[in-house]
């Protein structure tokens, strides 16, 4: 399950997207409930906003059971999701994310791919608390290997998946994959403190 990911290297150009918090820390270690960064289409660009990973719609009220993944199979049956799907997609930039394997002791493994930023697909909402707006956003996941991993988009699908008037026939063959081929290495298991959030974190095994 993609529980934790990171963004903390970026370039100028990704600085310049409007709406790039001024400040912007690394982070080693993102996990649900952390505020993430989201991309959005703007004009004929993206722009960024600030938004808690856990997906809230305004009619949900219980904050602990806000979801962070949605899977691709169920968006369109899920009404937490099918809303969402079909008019507030988009995108999680990162530079990777982190995986468990094991049947016993199980080993965290940091997965990337060949650009130097990952953008995984994703759906948001805005939820109002006490007369302001805030956005949310959950990441889709797709079945592989017996895990769940994040949807990572290139760059011609970024692009359907934050058309407005994208069809459903189209986004349904993102929604099918294939994964792109991604890099992993094996790492030590200071990862597994889900408070440390350090290069640290990177550690090989």
């Amino acid at each position: 399950m993609c529980g934790r990911y990171a963004l903390f290297r970026w370039g100028p150009e990704f600085a310049r997207l409007p709406g790039f918090p001024q400040g912007q820390a690394p982070h080693w270690s993102l996990a649900p409930g952390a505020s993430v960064l989201l991309a959005r289409a703007e004009g004929e660009g993206l722009r960024l906003d600030a938004v808690r990973w856990g997906l809230t719609p305004a009619w949900f009220t219980d904050f602990s059971r806000t979801p962070a993944q949605a899977r691709a199979e169920t968006l369109t049956e899920q009404p937490m999701f099918r809303e969402a799907f079909r008019l507030r997609r988009g995108l999680l930039p990162a530079n990777g994310f982190y995986e468990w394997r094991g049947s016993v002791r199980k080993r965290p493994y940091w997965m990337t791919g060949e650009g130097s930023i990952l953008y995984f697909a994703a759906l948001w909402e805005a939820y109002p608390v006490e007369g302001r707006e805030y956005l949310s956003a959950a990441v889709v996941t797709l079945p592989v290997a017996g895990q769940r991993r994040p949807l990572i988009l290139d760059e011609a699908q970024q692009r359907l998946w934050l058309q407005p008037d994208a069809s459903e026939e189209a986004l349904q063959a993102l929604l099918a994959g294939p994964l792109p081929p991604l890099r992993e290495r094996a790492l030590a298991t200071l990862v597994n403190d889900p408070a440390l959030d350090a290069p640290e974190c990177l550690t090989p095994a």
